[in-house]
């Protein structure tokens, strides 16, 4: 998939197919990324290499998001700015 400019809609269901099979795997499995390799492959090859970095950043940020709505967790950096 070097150097796709713009994926067509297939490639791009692909992506997100593969995507959603690997965070499924992650959330059933406490995120152990380990049991999930296969899967993990399967979406590294059919996304872009730029794809799989943003969606990487956008599910730690939607575990952070969560983590934040569940326990009302602060960063100790905004604790201290009230």
């Amino acid at each position: 998939a070097a150097g796709m400019a713009a994926p067509t809609m297939e490639e791009r269901k692909a992506c997100w197919g593969a995507r959603d099979e690997f965070w499924q795997c992650l959330d059933s499995h406490g995120d152990d990324a380990a049991k999930c390799e296969k899967l993990r492959r399967a979406f590294e090859s059919r996304c872009p290499q730029l794809w799989v970095k943003h969606f990487d950043k956008r599910r730690d940020y939607l575990k952070y998001k969560k983590k934040l709505e569940t326990e009302g967790y602060l960063p100790p950096e905004a604790a201290g700015k009230s």
